[in-house]
């Protein structure tokens, strides 16, 4: 690679990070997500595609869906429908001057306001106001009044023991980067708490001989989870994987307080 395709590539980078709404490798379903719990109409978002290096996709809060729009980059130049944008500052004036969007169902989707990707992620047990208040200068009491967190799930897993290999049904929550399980859901200390900045892979399990199960890998040991279905599963599965990828970027927290216990 020439130094001047180099330079051009880390120029379009920079350009990329500048846009305080470009939530790089943000997946489909957490945006989904995201703009659901915490956003209102109107709100939009840039995060990369799984489609190729240089294809981005436009998340839009439609009233109460979330469409999502297709972007392409190529030669530095930036296509969004029959539109192309020479640079990325044209392409962010565009929606600033014509926020209009047709659907397939011929309505028009309004792109009102930006949503920052610099947000602190809220307690699911805490009351919080919705973040785009902050960015949109609304009042916080034209937005939903209270919203649970992006990334935040609870529910029954079967986990498998770490000595004596059985299987037994605890209740998991998962909360920014911590994920908890107690002996049922009416109890209030956890038998354990991982820490999932230390967790390097969460991925689906076919080696035990059980249907819906996945894994979380720590480096003193890997822990056997199942779902009670493989949608749930596969849900477990992303959140997780989003989490771990926020931590790549070192988007989490530093205090981080550690908590352990017996099987």
């Amino acid at each position: 690679m020439s130094v001047s395709s180099t330079r051009s590539s880390r120029e379009e980078l920079d350009e990329l990070e500048s846009v305080s709404w470009y939530h790089y490798d943000l997946s489909r379903h957490a945006a989904e997500a995201l703009l659901l719990s915490n956003g209102v109409d109107g709100n939009f978002l840039l995060r990369n595609s799984n489609k190729g290096t240089d294809c981005f996709a436009l998340s839009v809060r439609a009233k109460d869906s979330v469409k999502h729009f297709h972007v392409r980059r190529q030669f530095g130049r930036y296509s969004f429908g029959f539109n192309e944008f020479p640079s990325l500052q044209d392409f962010c004036s565009h929606f600033a001057n014509q926020p209009l969007l047709g659907s397939e169902a011929g309505n028009l989707i309004v792109l009102r306001f930006p949503y920052p990707r610099q947000v602190e992620e809220p307690s699911i047990y805490e009351t919080v106001c919705v973040h785009t208040a902050m960015q949109t200068g609304r009042h916080e009491n034209d937005l939903v009044p209270n919203a649970p967190a992006l990334g935040t799930k609870e529910g029954y897993l079967v986990k498998q023991g770490s000595l004596v290999k059985n299987w037994k049904q605890r209740w998991f929550t998962l909360n920014r980067y911590e994920l908890k399980y107690f002996k049922d859901k009416m109890f209030v200390e956890p038998i354990r708490t991982l820490n999932l900045t230390e967790c390097s892979a969460v991925q689906f399990d076919y080696s035990q001989e059980r249907v819906n199960c996945f894994c979380l890998v720590f480096p003193e040991r890997t822990f056997y989870l199942c779902a009670k279905s493989g949608a749930e599963a596969d849900e477990w599965i992303k959140l997780l994987r989003w989490k771990l990828s926020q931590v790549k970027k070192g988007r989490w927290c530093s205090t981080w307080r550690s908590s352990t216990g017996a099987m």
